[in-house]
């Protein structure tokens, strides 16, 4: 294999690493966005099977009133639907994910940037080796 080929080939696989790196990184990210809306949005339980008329909950991190967190104790059924460990999941999830893609696309960035680094100081060698022919 010709050093030309071999190059491209290179180039070819830090694009194909770099783009997972993209697309673990993007999934992470999809993975935050989650965690946020279970966070920040209001949301409704039904109390009953089928209820026509569900308790309006204030969103889980946002809330004035505490009517997220009471607990069935009290008769809120709000703290049940969503529960803090889902969100931490979330996050605990998006964390390794986050790292390998981080990794993944600095070392496709890289690879590349080197090998064209390379390219050119190949082609530098040769412009000089003529100019003094």
């Amino acid at each position: 294999m010709r050093s030309r080929e071999y190059d491209q080939d290179f180039r070819d696989r830090a694009i194909r690493t770099r783009d997972w790196g993209v697309g673990l990184l993007s999934l992470a990210a999809l993975l935050w966005a989650w965690c946020t809306v279970l966070l920040v949005t209001p949301y409704a339980v039904d109390e009953e099977p089928d209820d026509d008329y569900p308790q309006e909950c204030e969103s889980r991190l946002l809330t004035e009133r505490g009517t997220a967190n009471n607990g069935l104790n009290e008769g809120d059924y709000c703290e049940d639907e969503r529960d803090w460990p889902e969100a931490v999941a979330l996050l605990a999830v998006s964390l390794p994910v986050s790292i390998v893609g981080v990794g993944l696309l600095t070392v496709g960035t890289m690879s590349r940037r080197i090998s064209s680094y390379g390219q050119t100081m190949r082609e530098i060698d040769k412009l000089a080796s003529r100019s003094k022919d």
